[in-house]
């Protein structure tokens, strides 16, 4: 069975090393798991989606809640699911830099990402149209 996980954490490291660090970790880890999905980083916040069998995704998800590079971990949304949506994705990246803030503000009472002050399906919903609008790279 497939299910897909949305999480929000607080990055404790925010320098460029230790996000490409993650990134890198789980690129490597993933495709070994079944486990797809797309990172959105931004002010210091990660959102994230996972996808995969229900038992690869919830222990994934039990050690990024023990991962000392994060902080304040929050489920937002979980479900099962017919099929993958980040399917292309070992773990895709959101460019902040291409991100124009009115796509933001569509989902958010300020230009800024905070999935902590939204729900868990507006954040899905801006995953979503982040993909739309080709502000993902990292395929692989």
């Amino acid at each position: 069975m497939l299910v897909r996980l949305l999480y929000a954490s607080r990055a404790v490291d925010t320098s460029v090393e230790a996000i490409d660090a993650i990134l890198s970790q789980s690129r490597q880890s993933n495709p070994t798991c079944g486990i797809t999905g797309i990172l959105c980083y931004g002010g210091g916040i990660f959102l994230q989606a996972i996808e995969g069998g229900r038992m690869a995704v919830s222990d994934l998800y039990g050690h990024i809640q023990k991962d000392v590079r994060h902080k304040d971990v929050v489920l937002l949304h979980y479900e099962e699911i017919s099929e993958r949506r980040f399917g292309g994705w070992t773990m895709g990246q959101v460019n902040m830099s291409r991100i124009n803030a009115t796509i933001l503000l569509k989902y958010a009472e300020r230009p800024e990402l905070d999935p902590y002050s939204v729900s868990g399906l507006v954040s899905l919903a801006l995953l979503e149209e982040l993909m739309a609008t080709a502000s993902i790279m990292g395929r692989a």
